[in-house]
């Protein structure tokens, strides 16, 4: 296992994508958060402003998350395309350590980079949203990470973008190419909330929003009105670790059933 991550960390540092799309979670995340909350004005919750300064602070995932998506999935398929994946195999016979190395060293990448971009958007939000109108006159608590709930949802999104990787990671593997790959995993991702907005009946609203990958994964942002949620913030992140466990596991018994 020792040489297969060694093997896989060498391939992600010594490919220029690697560095460029990991600097495009961090510039879409941060970027989009920013730009969300110097859009975001609201003086009182009375005048109809319902807000969650720190999830408002995190828009930036929502789209950054494409950009991990694209990482994760060109992690495999990309030797699939040009063939060194024989030659991946024929180094490291055991297709699982395989797969659980590149996880490992995915997962470690998304992580570092996704916990810079949400620590920025999170500053970002702090620096400008009380200027905007959320200060603790108008019933909004401070935006700080020594908040058990802002901290838990500044966290649990770094989270959320390093499960989307090992999603991705398992969809690629499964699929085996990348156009197809990346078209499935946004299809999760973003299928389920227009859904969500076009069937009528609630009952199944909020099925639909406990299993989305998306929706119930970005529960974890939430630190206001935590009833109204479909699941607990937790639970919404266990989802979409189910999912991301669900993708990597077909994945695996599919890489030593099927030829290379």
């Amino acid at each position: 296992m020792i040489r297969a991550v060694h093997a896989e960390w060498t391939k992600a540092r010594t490919s220029p994508g690697t560095f460029w799309l990991l600097l495009g979670v961090l510039a879409v995340t941060a970027g989009v958060s920013a730009l969300a909350v110097s859009a975001t004005t609201c003086h009182t919750v009375a005048a109809g402003c319902q807000a969650d300064p720190a999830k408002l602070s995190l828009t930036g995932v929502d789209v950054g998350q494409a950009v991990v998506a694209a990482l994760a999935v060109l992690a495999i398929s990309t030797e699939y395309s040009t063939g060194m994946i024989r030659v991946t195999f024929t180094a490291l016979p055991g297709r699982s350590g395989v797969l659980m190395a590149k996880a490992i060293v995915l997962s470690a990448l998304v992580l570092a980079a996704g916990a810079i971009a949400v620590l920025a958007s999170e500053v970002t939000g702090l620096l400008v949203l009380p200027g905007h109108g959320f200060t603790a006159a108008h019933g909004y608590a401070s935006l700080s990470l020594a908040n058990p709930a802002v901290l838990r949802a500044t966290l649990g999104s770094a989270l959320y973008l390093g499960l989307v990787a090992l999603l991705s990671l398992g969809v690629a593997a499964i699929v085996r190419d990348a156009a197809v790959a990346v078209g499935v995993v946004l299809a999760l991702l973003y299928l389920f909330p227009i859904v969500v907005t076009v069937v009528g009946d609630p009952v199944w609203q909020r099925h639909l929003e406990q299993i989305g990958p998306m929706n119930a994964g970005l529960s974890i942002q939430a630190t206001m009105n935590l009833a109204a949620l479909p699941l607990s913030p937790w639970a919404g992140l266990g989802v979409l670790a189910a999912w991301a466990s669900g993708a990597l596991l077909l994945a695996g018994a599919l890489l030593v059933l099927r030829d290379a």
